[in-house]
């Protein structure tokens, strides 16, 4: 296991930018969020010339790339053929996973697992692992879904997000009752290919590290008992009233103690 930072922890600031500031803040590795409603890269922009992002890419960076985090705002052949051209750079750029984001709580389950199904399959012809990403207001905001979705599609990943569990469970009994008493994530944990990170409470999605009952250790055993490899990917937004440079030290000095 590695500590990764993902480029949203700064929302508001460039690629380069963002990066700069991860490394000087002693993270060795990013994951590069790639999606249009925030972050420091718009997949429009990128997916319009291969080459060019390559280019953007491998030398915005002296940092290792954990993954990509990708929400396409397009839909039908023209999500499929920005995905393909995505799994593509990915290749090109020596990154072997991909997230995306799960469909909204209401649609269709079997439509849910065909538009998966064929992600997977696109990724798959690159050599890249699709994982989808636990959301609250999603599908993947419930364990036994997302459970049930990994038995359906052959070599989906799950990128675990135990904030959103935490909060989905306080709000919804029956995902509660899913969870179980001391359960964790046990059920999950042989589909996960990353984890996003940071502090939440009972009803706050995140607070300040230390303030928060996410059980660090408790999943890092977990996932050392799976084997897993792959990153521990802080993912904190600034807070009103708290130092951000400080929350995200803090949280990479805990997890760096923990592996």
């Amino acid at each position: 296991m590695f500590v990764a930072a993902s480029t949203l922890c700064w929302p508001d600031s460039e690629l380069q930018a963002a990066i700069e500031l991860l490394q000087d803040l002693e993270f060795s590795a990013v994951e590069i969020a790639i999606q249009k409603s925030i972050g420091p890269v718009n997949p429009c922009e990128i997916l319009a010339d291969e080459d060019r992002a390559v280019q953007i890419l491998r030398s915005s960076h002296r940092m290792d790339i954990s993954g990509y985090r990708l929400e396409l705002a397009t839909t039908g052949e023209e999500h499929y053929e920005q995905f393909r051209a995505m799994c593509r750079i990915a290749k090109a750029t020596k990154v072997v996973n991909i997230s995306v984001p799960s469909a909204e709580k209401g649609t269709p389950f079997n439509e849910e697992v065909e538009h998966l199904q064929k992600l997977v399959s696109i990724a798959e012809g690159e050599g890249v692992r699709t994982s989808v990403r636990c959301m609250l207001g999603c599908l993947s905001e419930d364990p036994d879904t997302l459970l049930v979705l990994c038995n359906n599609v052959d070599g989906l990943g799950i990128a675990l997000d135990p904030s959103v569990s935490m909060i989905a469970a306080g709000e919804n009994p029956a995902i509660a009752k899913a969870m179980g008493v001391g359960k964790g994530f046990d059920q999950l944990l042989k589909f996960v290919t990353n984890v996003q990170l940071r502090d939440t409470s009972k009803d706050k999605f995140q607070v300040s590290v230390g303030q928060g009952e996410v059980d660090y250790g408790k999943l890092v055993t977990q996932l050392e008992r799976e084997k897993y490899k792959r990153a521990l990917t802080v993912d904190m937004v600034p807070m009103d009233d708290y130092d951000h440079r400080v929350e995200l030290r803090k949280l990479r000095r805990l997890l760096e103690s923990l592996i």
